[in-house]
């Protein structure tokens, strides 16, 4: 049996399907499983103890990107692959899993490439109160897999002891020791909806670091976002004065770093993004800030003994949305979240964490 897995695009919903990874090695522990995905996500599946392939596609443009996906396409149909299951529904992912020849095409039922799959599942809408991982879950319902319970199939990234070393590393370059509490506040955002304020992230890390010095605040940031990160560090760090070395910048991390330092981490604050979901696949207490999203739909997944807290402004008008234009034009499904409410939270967390 092999069964070859498409996922592409966002880094946080290729973490969402590493529960299913684990539910077809468990219906099929003999089988080959392949995982198609694109470079960006790559390193969420790479070392997969359910995997037996990581296939990467590449993120070319134009006349590259078709030859490209023509030598994949070819590349799958050589791998005779048994079931071919498109957990993205575009219309790449939706072409490469047609193209794998696969007898069994497993998708969503979505017009105009529902006829590239042999079994069709309903998709749950976009705005769902209902959690990503179990709108893709749905797509094992044709190969007869029980349900999906957190406790059990939770996400997973595997950790890297090379990875660990050299985080080892960075962090004793910037003068931080066994004793010190390490924070992770993560301030990209993929869009507007998703951004919570620079000085409301300023003032977290203020009171944090004021309540405790032995703390150590990292930022993290995504790429388009590392000038904002080094804002608000450079902001704290002044209002700070001789506390500001509690705020050090560790420099650009890579996906299997920050998910080593997620793993000795205190605390980890963040909204809804793929970070956070790494965050989840180790047992950091973690603090999730959520604006148009609902936390049926992205709160973390993964084991409850470990402590998550959701902060959100509840429920409003215009919320959930698509994120694409703010009707009262001032993000207030985000900006309401104070950052008294987050360092609460964060204290709360931490408290948990002492105590496990």
């Amino acid at each position: 049996m092999k069964i070859l897995v498409v996922r592409l695009r966002l880094i946080g919903d290729v973490v969402f399907t590493t529960p299913l990874l684990r539910g077809l090695r468990r219906r099929y522990p003999e089988a080959h499983i392949a995982y198609v995905v694109e470079p960006a996500a790559a390193p969420v599946v790479q070392g997969n103890p359910h995997l037996n392939e990581v296939i990467v596609a590449p993120r070319a443009r134009g006349l590259a990107r078709i030859t490209a996906d023509i030598s994949l396409a070819r590349r799958l149909r050589r791998g005779r692959f048994d079931i071919a299951i498109d957990l993205h529904g575009g219309p790449r992912s939706a072409w490469l899993t047609w193209s794998s020849g696969a007898p069994t095409r497993i998708g969503y039922t979505i017009p105009g490439r529902e006829w590239m799959y042999t079994h069709r599942v309903e998709r749950s809408p976009d705005l769902a109160p209902r959690h990503s991982v179990l709108t893709q879950w749905d797509l094992l319902g044709p190969l007869g897999i029980e349900a999906c319970d957190p406790s059990r199939d939770a996400v997973e990234m595997m950790a890297d002891s090379t990875v660990s070393a050299r985080l080892d590393h960075r962090l004793r370059a910037v003068d931080i020791r066994p004793e010190h509490r390490v924070i992770v506040i993560h301030v990209s955002a993929g869009n507007a909806f998703r951004r919570w304020p620079p000085e409301s992230f300023r003032d977290v890390v203020v009171a944090l670091v004021r309540r405790d010095p032995c703390r150590r605040v990292i930022l993290t940031a995504g790429p388009s976002d590392r000038d904002a990160a080094r804002s608000i560090g450079d902001a704290a760090r002044r209002e700070l004065g001789p506390l500001a070395s509690s705020v050090p910048d560790i420099g650009e991390l890579d996906l299997p770093e920050l998910r080593a330092l997620m793993a000795r981490t205190a605390v980890y604050i963040g909204g809804d993004s793929g970070p956070l979901h790494i965050a989840a696949t180790t047992t950091v207490p973690i603090v999730e800030l959520l604006g148009p999203t609902l936390p049926e739909r992205s709160r973390p997944w993964r084991d409850p003994r470990w402590y998550s807290e959701t902060l959100d402004v509840g429920a409003l008008p215009c919320r959930p949305c698509r994120q694409r234009h703010c009707v009262p034009g001032d993000y207030r499904c985000l900006t309401g979240i104070t950052a008294e409410r987050v360092t609460e939270a964060a204290e709360r967390a931490m408290t948990f964490e002492a105590h496990v």
